[in-house]
């Protein structure tokens, strides 16, 4: 990932928040154009600042560098009750998933 699938990925999450870029500097504890300038190339956010921003969007730092997965919330939501089940339910998953992704 480079600087401008980091400032597009920002703003993908963001905006699937929907909230302003102004609202969520101002969250966040930086000034109101903190996100803009980022989402822009105009800077980049400190190692502190990715973990905040990850916080606020409620994603993991990996779930966040995951281009691939375009609503993590839902994912880890699926996984999460997922984990609770059997074998046999997961089979059943795997199935109809690969089914939906044939069509």
């Amino acid at each position: 990932m480079d600087e401008k699938d980091f400032a597009l990925r920002l703003a993908q999450l963001r905006e699937k928040k929907n909230v302003s870029a102004r609202e969520m500097s101002l969250a966040i504890g930086q000034n109101a154009g903190y996100i803009n300038n980022i989402e822009s190339g105009k800077s980049l956010p400190s190692l502190p600042g990715v973990f905040y921003i990850c916080d606020y969007l409620g994603v993991s730092v990996s779930d966040f560098f995951d281009l691939g997965s375009n609503n993590p919330n839902k994912l880890d939501s699926i996984i999460k009750d997922m984990k609770k089940l059997d074998d046999q339910q997961l089979d059943t998953i795997a199935n109809l998933v690969k089914g939906l992704i044939k069509r």
